[in-house]
């Protein structure tokens, strides 16, 4: 049976319409094609195409199809994936001032956190966040807290002896009392802390509620933001009101802290400490509190779940394990605990706090960026307002980097004589703080001189997470549990999804190395963080 003359002549005009869009569209590129990527459907793009709980696994699989460089047309946004190490520093690097914006969320003032600092837009209030994370948190100064992260690693260690069980609870506790220490000089209380506990239920509502799939939705339909609490779907209305109450709590209760106990002379250093000193305004002590905030958020649940992927780490290895440990033992000897000043003699310790990062990336998918303007790369075309997402996981397990990459081996950051492989700080190891950690923590320059979008609080998560790994190390023997018959029971490496991934839940033995690293940290002591 044929078609009637109206439906050809609908035909007809539905065709003549696509084929003027994609002629304005081919004129407006100057005739350069987009990036490969994968074919859509209409109106909805590749969106049935990505894993929403592991979208980077998705992101991964494109850039083996198509390249380090993937256009996906997502809810009718453009949207530019960086599968490649040499992309990624050819443009957020070498062409930040183009891709450094963030797209607008509406999730993000909905829920009270646009005050994040990884969340503003390229201007004037992100440079001021910029300067301010610059002077507190550069090298020289987070070298100031040290002592700090060394005290706190070894009470770390004290609690995972006396309770080996809640290890996922201790390593959090660790993350929490170090930044919040040096941020705030505020000593968490072991359990119960009323203001971490307000803390992590603003991030547990935050992150439950901007899944990725739903900030797409949101990017794409602005206006789901604001269905009534009271029709279907409405409680996340209810949710966003809590989250916002909950941080305007978190930007205010500590910092108030550290100005109550700066009158009464009683203030200790820290970085909130020091910037309150340098000027005196509303405004400025607004900044101060989203630049605080922002790096306590960030860092904490990072380094909460580096470490848990370290423990995981050594659970499956303790031929690693036992390695690292003789290299302690031989260069700082068992008279006392390592610190920072061994730090340059132990490489294979630091080959596996890198392969700690690179194996596991706790934030596979970098926060999302935004192009200024349009750009033309190897002859690609990438469109102005365009969403880039940087594929830390992609980086990271590239078989042409990295052989057998989903295996935990420390000597890929080795040279054959032992020492440290150089080439590999050119490596995305990780994301912290929500923002790309690579090559080395070495990130570009914006117009102004000052770090683009790389991590703000670099330095510090470094030293912390450095120091607890090798605290571990010299204290700890960390292997698989055993049941009640004594037989090891065996674990697998699975990890949650999200806007973050860290280890599921599993079991282990946590025991003393030795009797003197048991004596050195005093688990017979009452200890307090």
């Amino acid at each position: 049976m044929t078609g009637s003359p109206s439906a050809y002549s609908v035909g007809f005009v539905f065709c003549m319409a696509a084929f003027l869009n994609a002629w304005r569209q081919h004129r407006r590129r100057g005739g350069f094609p987009l990036p490969p990527g994968p074919t859509g459907l209409p109106l909805i793009g590749s969106l049935l195409n990505i894993d929403s709980s592991h979208p980077w696994l998705s992101y991964e699989e494109w850039g083996k199809r198509h390249g380090g460089l993937v256009y996906a047309n997502i809810l009718g946004k453009d949207f530019i994936i960086i599968n490649s190490v040499e992309v990624a520093h050819d443009l957020l690097e070498r062409r930040s001032a183009a891709y450094s914006d963030r797209p607008y969320i509406p999730a993000n003032e909905l829920f009270g956190m646009d005050f994040n600092s990884g969340l503003l837009p390229y201007g004037n209030q992100w440079r001021l966040h910029r300067k301010l994370f610059n002077t507190a948190l550069n090298k020289k100064a987070i070298s100031r807290y040290e002592p700090i992260s060394l005290s706190k690693a070894r009470q770390l260690v004290e609690n995972l002896l006396d309770e080996p069980e809640d290890f996922a609870k201790h390593c959090k506790t660790f993350a929490t009392a170090t930044i919040m220490a040096a941020i705030y000089g505020y000593e968490v209380a072991p359990k119960n802390d009323p203001f971490v506990t307000k803390v992590e239920h603003f991030v547990g509502l935050f992150k439950e509620a901007l899944t990725p799939e739903r900030a797409a939705l949101l990017i794409a339909f602005p206006f789901l933001a604001h269905i009534p609490s009271w029709l279907p779907g409405g409680e996340y209305k209810q949710k966003a009101a809590e989250c916002r109450a909950l941080a305007e709590d978190v930007l205010t209760s500590p910092v108030e802290y550290v100005m109550e106990n700066m009158a009464a002379g009683t203030a200790g250093k820290s970085v909130v400490h020091d910037l309150l000193g340098t000027q005196n305004s509303e405004e400025y002590e607004d900044t101060i509190k989203a630049v605080a905030a922002s790096a306590f958020l960030g860092g904490a649940e990072t380094n909460d779940a580096l470490l848990q992927v370290f423990i995981l780490a050594m659970v499956l290895h303790p031929e690693i394990q036992a390695k690292a440990r003789e290299e302690i033992d031989r260069v700082v000897g068992t008279h006392r605990l390592p610190d920072f000043g061994d730090r340059p003699d132990l490489p294979y310790v630091e080959a596996v706090y890198r392969e700690t990062f690179r194996w596991r990336p706790v934030v596979p998918s970098a926060l999302p960026h935004m192009t200024v303007r349009s750009d033309i790369y190897q002859g690609m075309y990438i469109p102005k307002g365009a969403i880039v997402l940087t594929n830390i996981w992609a980086m990271a397990h590239d078989e042409t980097r990295f052989d057998n990459p989903m295996a935990f081996i420390p000597e890929r950051h080795l040279t054959s004589a032992g020492t440290l492989a150089e080439e590999t700080h050119l490596v995305l190891l990780s994301v912290l703080d929500g923002e790309i950690h690579m090559f080395a923590f070495v990130s570009g320059v914006d117009a102004d001189g000052l770090c683009s979008r790389s991590c703000p609080g670099k330095h510090f998560a470094d030293q912390s997470v450095w120091g607890a790994i090798v605290t571990m190390l010299a204290t700890l023997r960390i292997a698989k549990a055993c049941d009640e018959f004594g037989n090891e029971i065996d674990i697998k490496a699975e990890f949650t999804g999200g806007l973050s991934s860290a280890p599921k839940p599993f079991v282990c033995s946590i025991t003393p190395c030795s009797s003197s690293a048991e004596d050195f940290i005093g688990t017979r002591h009452e200890h307090a963080y």
